[in-house]
């Protein structure tokens, strides 16, 4: 029932047991994954825990935050890499103007580079805006054509609204679920369905009900009843539209259902 539009499974926090997280996400109704890419040095891995379950789907980019561990050359690789390897997305890539020390016009160098790679290739991108939402938005009507998704979007409605002119998505994912995050909840009740994803950003950004902990895509559900309860619809018709809109976006096989989904069915443990 569920598409989680971004997460980091690739990553070492995951090393100990990734097949067992795998399981839980599948039996928490989590069909497919869509897992961005860091670094240069990360893409063998992605591509190998990608390679070994056809419901994960990777996406190669350069980060912004790890803008210190990118090479000149690196650009050049991610035209090569894409030509070579599958992939559905350009990303995770974008402007981060909250981490302090980096270069704000260097990162705008590499985001830009990677959106016209993008355009190249004919994908979607995976952007990261933090403290940066203007900034991208501006990059985007440059560049007609584009497609993709701001994940874990923390902007106002103004920003979202100039967002979805340009046929952009918006991630949402735990932060909706935590009771303070009052400007993110109105924006979430406000924003068209045919716009919207769901994510986990695991091993980052957990829900109300696992604050502290590592972030599982199995807790994905939450998400959506968090989400369900803000618009007042069901949980299953939000799971229904939003990997319905990752299909779309992503161009995604469209996954096999999953008879029995019981975190759809049955609240959470928190819920708003």
């Amino acid at each position: 029932m569920l598409i989680d539009s971004h997460c980091h499974f690739d990553v070492p926090a995951f090393d100990q047991d990734r097949a067992d997280c795998r399981q839980r996400a599948h039996e928490a109704g989590v069909q497919a994954m869509i897992l961005p890419a860091i670094t240069r040095a990360g893409w063998p891995r992605l591509r190998a825990v990608a390679a070994a379950d056809p419901s994960l789907y990777p996406a190669y980019g350069l980060h912004p935050v790890y803008l210190h561990d990118h090479r000149p050359e690196d650009l050049q690789a991610l035209d090569d890499w894409l030509h070579r390897e599958p992939a559905v997305a350009v990303g995770e890539c974008g402007l981060d103007f909250f981490v302090q020390g980096r270069d704000e016009k260097a990162q705008h160098a590499w985001f830009v580079a990677q959106l016209d790679l993008a355009l190249s290739h004919d994908l979607p991108v995976i952007l990261h805006a933090r403290r940066a939402v203007d900034q991208v938005t501006q990059a985007l009507r440059q560049r007609p054509g584009l497609r993709g998704v701001v994940h874990s979007f923390s902007g106002s409605r103004q920003q979202a609204e100039k967002l979805l002119e340009l046929g952009f998505f918006l991630g949402l994912g735990g932060p909706v679920t935590h009771p303070r995050a009052q400007r993110l909840r109105s924006l979430a009740a406000w924003v068209p369905a045919q716009a919207l994803l769901v994510e986990s950003d695991a091993p980052d950004q957990p829900g109300q009900a696992h604050q502290g902990q590592r972030n599982e895509p199995a807790w994905l559900p939450e998400v959506i009843h968090a989400l369900a309860r803000l618009r007042d619809e069901s949980p299953q018709e939000m799971a229904r539209i939003t990997r319905d809109n990752a299909i779309c976006l992503f161009r995604l096989d469209r996954p096999a259902p999953i008879a029995d989904d019981p975190p759809l069915s049955h609240r959470p443990r928190t819920t708003p």
